[in-house]
């Protein structure tokens, strides 16, 4: 693809649709990577700074990524992983923490050097990825309706536009609802600016610490929980969308990013699942093929909350949580419809998918794995289990 033909390949549904990705990326997130920052015992200049290394390795690795394959590939920080953290510091050093963030990113590479997460990911039916998405994206389903009863009429002014420009204009029905929702926080005052923070913060290179007991206490949780819970889904979501699956390629660029920027405060740098849905819809482009452009939008957007840093981010926390979930959960619903088709549609493994869709959508967090793991794992198992009584 010619460089002419690139850039006319961005539309103002690419570029909503990126933004409505980063946007839910980083509203949905960011206070626990503060607390977890906090904890640890990083400096509240240099907070700004881990935000900066976060938004610059996943917008380079977002765009470099979805170019090359032209596929929808984000990349995110592991939100289970700091939230394992900011839980299990225990007088944990701000050095020790960047020892594990390296540890458990270089386990990470291990896994996609050997390709051993490459083979357990392609042994997983479609039915039960497509089932496993489906699950995560309900909750995001009645997040967004659940908002009507906390502001009615702001979410019930953005699901009428929504209804009204799906009817008329589909591809431009986020765009719509997301003006109209900002329209009205402008008019009603709901916009809550938030001026502590620095526009620009410095990174400091902090020294890793290697400590045998917070690796092994701490730094394999943490890789546990980063490649069940948000790899595992990352990767699979795309191959729910019919896109070929890529697991050892983004692992092992995702990590190394990751092992890179984590003395800088990028501690994890793995692969997106709820923001590359946003991107997989049919909203976004008719054409599968083209619908990667959302995604390098979602990327610049990255580059620009790493520049900003601080700024950024009270960009982002001026929106109502009202605003961000309803929106969130209708630039998810042609997902989540299409996913729930693909789980049912093979009614021999309807029974399976079913058990992974219910587990996932159960939030159901055992072991401190969360709920897309073990669906994915239960899903599996009774696979085998009917598919082997079928036959």
């Amino acid at each position: 693809m010619s460089n002419l033909s690139f850039v006319r390949g961005f539309s103002p549904a690419t570029f909503i649709t990126g933004f409505v990705a980063v946007l839910v990326a980083y509203a949905s997130s960011v206070a626990v990577i503060l607390q977890a920052a906090t904890a640890i015992g990083v400096e509240s200049s240099q907070i700004g700074a881990w935000l900066s290394m976060l938004g610059l390795g996943m917008g380079i690795t977002t765009i470099a990524l979805s170019r090359y394959y032209r596929t929808p590939i984000l990349t995110a920080w592991s939100t289970p992983g700091i939230a394992l953290l900011a839980t299990n510091v225990s007088n944990m050093s701000v050095n020790e923490a960047v020892g594990i963030f390296i540890f458990s990113s270089a386990l990470m590479l291990i896994c996609g050097i050997t390709g051993f997460f490459a083979r357990l990911m392609n042994a997983i039916p479609h039915t039960i990825a497509a089932a496993m998405l489906a699950g995560i994206l309900l909750r995001f389903g009645l997040d967004a309706f659940a908002m009507l009863q906390v502001n009615f009429w702001l979410c019930g002014a953005m699901l009428f536009v929504y209804l009204i420009a799906r009817r008329f204009f589909p591809l431009y029905a986020i765009i719509s609802t997301f003006a109209a929702g900002l329209i009205i926080c402008i008019f009603n005052g709901d916009l809550n600016w938030v001026s502590e923070n620095e526009m620009f913060s410095k990174p400091e290179f902090v020294t890793p610490q290697f400590s045998v007991t917070t690796l092994i206490g701490v730094g394999i949780p943490f890789f546990i929980v980063t490649m069940a819970s948000q790899n595992a889904p990352g990767i699979a979501i795309p191959q729910a969308a019919g896109y070929p699956p890529r697991t050892s390629t983004l692992l092992i660029w995702t990590s190394l990013v990751a092992m890179i920027l984590a003395p800088l405060g990028g501690f994890s740098i793995c692969i997106a699942a709820i923001s590359a849905a946003i991107c997989m819809g049919s909203d976004v482009h008719p054409d599968p093929k083209k619908r990667y452009m959302a995604a390098v939008t979602a990327g610049f957007f990255y580059l620009l909350a790493g520049i900003f840093g601080g700024a950024i981010f009270s960009l982002f926390s001026a929106f109502p949580t009202s605003l961000i979930k309803i929106l969130a959960g209708l630039a998810l619903l042609g997902t989540f419809t299409n996913s729930l088709n693909q789980a049912i549609k093979d009614e021999s493994a309807r029974d399976a998918a079913i058990i992974c869709f219910l587990i996932t959508a159960s939030g159901a967090n055992l072991l401190g794995i969360s709920s897309a793991f073990w669906g994915l794992l239960g899903g599996m198992i009774a696979h085998s289990v009917l598919k082997k009584r079928l036959g």
